[in-house]
């Protein structure tokens, strides 16, 4: 079973073309596999996001949210959360 939800699967599979040029998955299972692969996170808030990319060695000190939840990596999620996929 997947840890990820339908609609944060769903999300990913259409919006990631932010992340990739050529898309990595063209199928719900296929985006939901390379979500596993790659480990990507659900993040509760922006502060989680910041947080979690910061641990990663990302330096955002200087991004506001608004251009944190603009990065690539991150998706908005559908109810409000986050998903980071590295890339």
């Amino acid at each position: 079973m997947s840890e990820y939800r339908e609609e944060y699967v769903m999300t990913f599979l259409k919006n990631q073309g932010q992340l990739f040029e050529k898309p990595v998955a063209e199928t719900f299972e296929e985006a939901e596999a390379f979500l596993e692969d790659c480990m990507a996170v659900v993040a509760d808030s922006l502060k989680e996001v910041r947080e979690f990319l910061e641990e990663e060695g990302m330096d955002v000190e200087g991004l506001d949210d608004a251009a944190l939840e603009g990065e690539s990596e991150v998706f908005r999620l559908p109810d409000g959360k986050y998903l980071i996929v590295e890339g």
